[in-house]
Order: structure tokens, then sequence, then C-alpha cells
């Protein structure tokens, strides 16, 4: 069985808390695009955990976790998070984790790019985190970047790392009158945070595949949502790499594998971090008192995510990129206590309402078309059965599920494991 989780709108749809739910019926986690710009938060009989490059299946022991070749991997960063875990008492050996020889390497100049880029544009800049994800993936495909297999030939690195340094200098000291990247300096940090990880590294796709055809289940992790795809999302305030479920077995390493179900994750209302259209959001009161309920702060950066209504409209776009074949709708628990609650139905741009998801720079004209549904109230997180929900939590969840034409299959009702109804 071969599943795919992945995000139906603009990212933090809680995709971390449903695998690490899910991956207890899977032998293989793989991660397949991004990197240390994720922020999957996964709440288990351990406590709390945040995941920014590890594979949410990384928390439970018999469960193998993969970094694909579609990754950009930060290895400081990467060094940190399996010693933060480390310390916790989760195990960490080239047993449970491998890293894809293809993956490219987020080196210290790529997070410097990005901060002065950011920089420059001012109130123009596209909400980047600011961890190198862009300029990382530009060299990708510019073919300038190191990727993980350079570490397998020491010996050779630092002629490589002078070659891209001379060339990033170009940028950074006449582009942006920044001081010069030393190679020196790279390569001494890459001798401290990558060298360690070789023994990590391997021809994934081909552990993949042999995997797949011993009959073994793995599931796809997708990083942030269909909105935020490079093609199909808000560009230009999207990530740089390809967040839908057909990209998975791609950027897993097993681009001939065929994904067997794709599980669409969304919230029971909007939630937005950085920049780019968000017809549906709210302000105010209404924004900070949803902030606080759903805990809505970026779990890579802190920032506080912008919040609105559910969006039947971009939802339903969503769920057709990703080809979901099954939904998990999260945090419904968040709108108890609501008298009302809104559902945008349709976008009324110009005077004309469309229930068609436009592109980005149509969506600045956009208004948000709102019907209200009932309310609920009273702490539902130990309910475990639809019938146990009151009756107007169930109307609303049946709406959402009629609004995006796709069966719900859970229900989150809390962050714990167990907190879940399935349908």
């Amino acid at each position: 069985m071969l599943t795919a989780v992945v995000g139906v709108n603009w990212g933090d749809e809680g995709k971390g808390r449903m695998v690490d739910l899910l991956c207890a019926d899977y032998d293989i986690v793989t991660r397949y695009q991004g990197g240390n710009n994720a922020g999957h938060t996964v709440v288990n009989a351990q406590g709390k955990f945040v995941l920014n490059l590890l594979p949410s299946g990384i928390l439970r022991p018999s469960t193998v976790n993969v970094m694909g070749p579609g990754m950009a991997v930060d290895p400081e960063h990467l060094a940190g998070e399996m010693g933060r875990l480390r310390a916790r008492g989760v195990d960490i050996s080239p047993r449970n984790l491998k890293i894809s020889h293809l993956a490219v390497l987020c080196l210290p100049f790529h997070r410097l790019l990005d901060n002065l880029e950011e920089d420059r544009l001012g109130d123009r800049q596209y909400g980047s985190t600011r961890r190198g994800i862009a300029p990382v993936y530009g060299d990708k495909y510019m073919k300038k970047a190191l990727r993980m297999e350079d570490l397998l030939d020491p010996g050779s690195l630092g002629e490589k790392v002078a070659a891209l340094v001379e060339w990033k200098n170009l940028t950074v000291e006449k582009g942006y009158g920044h001081a010069p990247v030393s190679a020196q300096e790279t390569l001494s940090w890459l001798e401290t945070y990558a060298l360690p990880l070789r023994e990590y590294v391997c021809d994934a796709g081909a552990y993949l595949d042999r995997a797949a055809e011993e009959g073994k289940s793995i599931l796809f992790e997708a990083q942030l949502g269909a909105l935020r795809d490079i093609d199909f999302g808000i560009y230009p305030y999207t990530s740089s790499s390809s967040t839908i479920a057909a990209y998975a077995p791609i950027g897993a390493g097993i681009p001939a594998r065929r994904l067997d179900r794709v599980i669409g994750i969304m919230k029971a209302y909007s939630s937005c971090v950085g920049e780019g259209p968000f017809v549906c959001e709210f302000s105010g009161a209404q924004a900070e008192a949803l902030r606080e309920s759903g805990g809505e702060y970026g779990a890579a950066t802190g920032r506080p995510r912008r919040v609105g209504a559910f969006d039947a409209v971009a939802s339903r776009y969503g769920v057709r990129l990703q080809g979901a074949t099954e939904l998990a709708l999260t945090k419904l628990d968040v709108l108890s206590g609501m008298e009302r609650i809104p559902v945008c139905t349709g976008y009324e741009i110009h005077g004309q309402v469309t229930r068609d998801f436009p592109s980005a720079w149509r969506q600045r004209s956009a208004r948000p078309v709102y019907e209200y549904l009932e309310g609920f109230s009273g702490d539902i997180s130990r309910c475990r059965t639809m019938a146990e929900l009151p009756e107007a939590a169930r109307q609303y969840v049946l709406w959402i599920q009629q609004a995006v034409d796709c069966p719900i299959r859970w229900v989150s009702v809390g962050a714990g494991r167990d907190e879940c109804i399935r349908l």
C-alpha cells in the first residue's frame, strides 16, 4: 500500500499529527519535498514534538523513515533536531533513518541570501521562513547545488565548495553589497555538521523500490499544502517545491510507482502563515480569538498565523489538485463555543460570484461570500464516534464533505494521538 498524506490548503493543516496516527499501520514513512521550513507538530504519550526535517514516523520505534531526493537538507538543523529528539529518548540510527544521496544540501550562504532578498523586498517580501529554501532550490535547478552524495567523497569537497562560493559571491558581493562568503568557513561547517551524516546516506529510491516490491506499506509525507505548490499554488507566494501527491513517488525516488491512496488534510477553518492572498481572512478581535483558541502560531517559525473561515472554494481546488481519495478534518474542537460559524461558498470579483479558485492576482480583488451554519458548544475531545458529537457539529462536518465532494474519514477533536473520530 502506497499512501500520500498531503495538505489541501496553505499548509499547517495537521499533517504531522495525522502521519503520527496513521503510520502505526505502515512500515515506512518518507518525506518527499521541502526542507526545514516545515513544522509538523505531533503530540503523543511522550509529549509534544515539533519536527522540521525528520519524517513524523520517527517517533514510532518500528517505523523506518526516509528523506527523499526531493528534499533540501540543512545538516546543521538536522543535527540539532536529531539531538533534541535523542535527549527525549527517541532512537535515531541508520536502521530507522535513511537520507537519499540525491537530496540537496542547504548551506549557510543559502540562508544568507534568503535574508538579504527578503530585506531588500521590504513590504513586498514573500513571507519566507528565511531558512534558505528558495535559494537552494534555485541552485538545484541551475545545477549548482551540492548533494548528499558529495559527502561520500570528502577529498573533492573542498574543490566543489570553492567553485560554488566563487560563483555565489558574484551575487553576495556585487548584487547585495554584502561581505563575501568564505569557502574555508563553508567547508568547515560541512565538516562539522554534514560529514557525520554520511552513515545515513544511501540510495533511498532503491531501498523504497525493493520495499514496495516486497509488499511493504509506505506513507509519503508532504510539506505545506496544495495552495503553496510551486506550479499550482498562489504564485509567487508559494514554496519552492511541488507539494502535490502526484509528485510524491518522484520526490521519494520511485517515480515509476503509483499511489494507492491520497489522504488530504484540512482544518475545520482556514489558516495561513506567510504572505499572499487569503480571501477569507479574519481581522481584529475575531482573528485573535480564533488564533488563540487554535494555537495558530507557525511550528517552524513561531509567527502568528493568519486565520479565517473555512473556504470551500480553496478547499475544493486543493482536493482536486491532490486527487484526494479521502480526507481528514482537523481541529474541529477549536470551533466549539461559536454561536454561528461562517463558511465561504464563493468569491465575488468585480461584481461577479465564482466558485472556482482564481489565480493569485485575481484573488486580490476577491471578497468572500459567506453562509452561516449553526454553532455548537461543549468539550468534544472525548468524542470517538460521530454520534457522540453535538448535532450541529455533525452537520458542520457533513456540510464540508458535501462542499468539497470528497469523503471525510477522520475528524480530529484534539491534539492527542487518540483524540480522533474514525468514520
